[in-house]
């Protein structure tokens, strides 16, 4: 049991550590190739910051944890609206002033509305997969045509900025980012044994490890730079960062999980999981968009709202557990 929760610790500072340099690394190579900023915002650092709940979730299809999988995958996408972008609005309201980010809104509102539909059956099969890997890969196209097309853009200009702040020589952004690989691999699987030798010791399933501890710990990169992008008022990187990731894990990630191995976790992520996760999207897409001349923005009362429901979500969880 020790050396689980330890490998689980281990494993998820590794994570964080190696997450950060594969980020870094990757918009560091990407500025050398003169990839625009907003590009790199969208896509690049996007596809970084959910590269831990990528290798997790693969790595548990793989070992036949599917409900790890798939919690981790829903679990952090809770987590990343209420906790992060409800933390980050505590700390500093947020603006929403990017066109491209408004856009991607209704597009991750629409993504969430195809993941609850697969999952009526309480599971995600192959053909399931399929469908959202075609359209993570449409959706990667509008997103290169948008980042080719836009030229001034509040996220783009605030990408631009931070991406001047942490320039590398093309050789060091490509060994920061092979380490950060090699790294996020290594501790991926440390974190995906402990965690379901946890959930073995303590009789729970593994969904709702995926759900709480790992989901958590693989949402740690997305909680610092939102929170520094915050408090640097560049906003719209702190929307992106929650906006980007979410639409990765419900298509990207459960997508490449659930071809590896069709996800079956039973009807409870149908009847609880996706219900929640579907009504902070809705609520993100409201008050982040904007309607009758209202500007986005998330205040502090509405953070404050975002933490409550992520606080209540998980009591319940945990008394899901107990009971």
């Amino acid at each position: 049991m020790l050396f689980a929760l330890g490998a689980v610790v281990l494993g998820l500072g590794l994570l964080l550590w190696s997450a950060d340099r594969f980020v870094t690394g990757s918009a560091a190579a990407a500025r050398h190739f003169r990839v625009p900023p907003l590009l790199i915002g969208m896509v690049v650092v996007g596809f970084g910051t959910s590269a831990p709940e990528m290798v997790v979730s693969v790595f548990s299809a793989v070992q036949g944890n599917p409900g790890l999988a798939l919690g981790n995958a829903y679990g952090s996408n809770i987590t990343n609206i209420a906790l992060i972008l409800g933390l980050t609005a505590v700390i500093k309201p947020i603006a929403v002033r990017s066109g491209v980010l408004r856009k991607e809104l209704p597009l991750l509102a629409a993504v969430t509305v195809l993941a609850g539909w697969q999952l009526r059956d309480g599971a995600v099969s192959r053909s399931d997969a399929v469908v959202l890997l075609v359209v993570f890969a449409g959706l990667m196209a509008w997103t290169i045509g948008q980042g080719l097309r836009t030229k001034a853009d509040a996220f783009g200009r605030q990408m631009e900025r931070e991406l001047q702040t942490g320039e590398f020589p093309l050789r060091q952004a490509v060994f920061r980012l092979s380490v950060g690989l090699v790294v996020l691999v290594a501790s991926s699987r440390l974190l995906v044994w402990g965690a379901v030798e946890i959930a073995r010791e303590f009789g729970v399933s593994d969904l709702i490890v995926g759900l709480t501890v790992v989901a958590i710990g693989t949402s740690l990169p997305e909680l610092a730079s939102s929170i520094i992008a915050a408090r640097r008022n560049e906003h719209d990187i702190a929307l992106g960062n929650v906006l980007g990731s979410n639409l990765f894990n419900t298509l990207a990630v459960v997508g490449l999980a659930g071809s590896i191995h069709p996800l079956r976790p039973g009807g409870a992520v149908f009847s609880r999981d996706i219900p929640v996760m579907s009504a902070l999207t809705l609520s993100l897409f409201v008050i982040g968009y904007g309607f009758r001349n209202r500007p986005g923005r998330i205040n502090r009362a509405e953070g404050v709202g975002l933490l409550a429901g992520y606080v209540g979500y998980t009591v319940f969880l945990v008394m899901s557990v107990l009971g």
